[in-house]
C-alpha cells in the first residue's frame, strides 16, 4: 500500500466507476432482458466469453483493435499478459473461429456482459459499460446488414426507447476510392482520411485530397445525402454500395430516422464497407454501433452491434412499480406462492416493530386475502 492510498477514504470508488442503487440497477436489468429477449426471439444464441482473455488473442481478432486502452496485467499462471475485455465483439469472433467453427453457418451468435476502459471520453466518463450484442457471423450480405441493422432498432424499442435514429458510414470509403477513382499515394490517404473526419475543406486541399471535397456535403437525411452522393463522379465505384445502403433503408423503413455521414470513421476502428450509430431520445451520446467486419485469423464475414445498456437504461420509460406485499409472521406460505406465482413481490416480516410502508410494500396479506396499506 502507497502512502497515496492511504490519503484515500475508505468509501471512495475511482474516477469513472460508479454503484448502481436498486432503482438504477432495476433499469439496467429490465433493459438487458427486453433487448436479450428480442434478439432471442429472432433466432441470436446467447454466448458468455470469460472477462479476462490472453492480450494477444484479443487484439489479433478484429483489425484495427489496439489494447492501449486495456487494463493488463501478467497471469501468475501462465506468466503471459492478460487483458480485462474492453469490447466483447473481438471475444466473439474467437468462439466463431474455434469453439464454433464447425456449426453451420450463417452463425447468429447475442452477448451481454461487462466490459472496462482505463481511460474514457470527455462526452463518456464511464469506465465500465455494460456491452449487449449481436453478431451474424458468415454472411457478407446486404440481406445481413439490413438484418442486424433491423434487430439494433428492434432491441432498443424493446427497450421502451423512442426517437430512435440510425447514421449510416461507409468506413473503408477512401481505401475505396483511392485505388482507381480518386487516385491517392499511400502516403496521403492517412491524412485524406483523416481531414474528413473532422470535416476540414482546408485541410482537405493541403493534404491532396481536393477530388473528396463532394464528400464533405454529403451528409444528412438520407435520401438527401444519398442524392449528393449519387452525383459524385466516381466511376461506378459508388453504385454498389449506395444499392446496399437503400436497401438496408428499406428494411428500416418508418421504424427509425435515418441519416447518412459517408465518411465518418470514430469508433469504427475494424469495420469494413458498412457502419452505423445508433441513436435515442434521452440518450446521452450514442446507444450503440455497429457494422461489416472480418474476424482476424480465419477471415470469415460478419455483422454486429453493440448497444450500451447503461446510457439506453437511464432513457428508457419508468415502468409502474410493482405491488409489493407484506408477509406478516406465521402468514399463509401457500397463499404467497401463489401471489409471486401472478407476479406480486412479497418482503417477509423478520421481527416486531417492521413498518410495511417504509420497506416500500403496498399490501399486506390478510390469511388468503391482499389488503391495501
Amino acid at each position: 500500500m502507497t502512502q497515496a492510498d492511504d490519503l484515500l477514504p475508505a468509501n471512495l470508488l475511482p474516477e469513472g466507476l460508479a454503484d448502481r442503487l436498486p432503482a438504477a440497477a432495476g433499469r439496467i436489468t429490465r433493459a438487458m432482458r427486453a433487448c436479450l429477449d428480442a434478439l432471442e426471439s429472432h433466432g441470436y444464441d446467447r454466448v458468455r466469453p470469460p472477462l479476462l482473455e490472453f492480450e494477444r488473442s484479443l487484439a489479433a481478432r478484429m483489425e484495427g483493435v489496439k489494447t492501449r486502452n486495456t487494463f493488463r496485467f501478467v497471469d501468475p499462471s501462465s506468466l503471459r499478459t492478460l487483458a480485462l475485455r474492453s469490447d466483447i465483439t473481438p471475444q466473439i469472433g474467437r468462439i466463431a473461429a474455434t469453439s464454433m467453427a464447425d456449426a453451420p453457418r450463417p452463425l447468429r451468435l447475442a452477448y451481454c456482459g461487462d466490459t472496462a476502459l482505463i481511460q474514457a471520453g470527455q462526452l463518456d466518463p464511464a469506465r465500465e459499460r455494460l456491452q449487449l450484442g449481436a453478431e451474424l457471423i458468415g454472411a457478407d450480405t446486404v440481406e445481413a446488414a439490413s438484418e442486424i441493422v433491423a434487430m439494433a432498432v428492434e432491441a432498443l424499442s424493446a427497450a421502451g426507447l423512442t426517437g430512435i435514429s440510425v447514421d449510416f458510414t461507409l468506413p473503408d470509403l477512401v481505401d475505396t476510392l483511392a485505388e482507381k477513382a480518386m487516385p491517392l499515394a499511400p502516403d496521403q490517404i492517412d491524412a485524406v482520411r483523416r481531414e474528413l473526419d473532422t470535416k476540414d475543406a482546408g485541410g482537405l486541399k493541403q493534404a491532396g485530397g481536393e477530388a473528396y471535397l463532394p464528400l464533405l456535403y454529403a451528409t444528412g437525411p438520407f435520401a438527401e445525402a444519398r442524392d449528393k452522393l449519387c452525383a459524385i463522379d466516381a466511376g461506378g465505384a459508388l453504385t454498389s454500395r449506395i444499392k446496399g445502403l437503400e436497401a438496408i433503408a428499406a428494411r428500416v423503413g418508418q421504424k427509425a430516422r435515418i441519416t447518412l455521414d459517408p465518411t465518418e470513421r470514430h469508433g469504427f476502428e475494424y469495420q469494413t464497407w458498412f457502419g452505423f450509430t445508433i441513436y435515442a431520445d434521452g440518450v446521452r451520446g450514442t446507444a450503440g454501433r455497429g457494422g461489416t467486419y472480418r474476424i482476424g485469423g480465419s477471415e470469415e464475414a460478419a455483422t454486429g452491434f453493440t448497444l450500451y445498456v447503461n446510457a439506453i437504461a437511464e432513457a428508457a420509460a419508468e415502468e409502474e412499480p410493482a405491488n409489493t406485499l407484506y408477509l406478516p409472521l406465521g402468514h399463509d406460505e401457500d397463499a404467497a406462492a401463489r401471489l409471486r406465482a401472478i407476479g406480486w413481490r412479497t418482503v417477509a416480516q423478520l421481527g416486531e416493530g417492521e413498518d410495511a410502508a417504509a420497506l416500500g410494500c403496498t399490501h399486506r396479506l390478510d390469511g388468503k386475502e391482499t389488503v391495501g396499506l
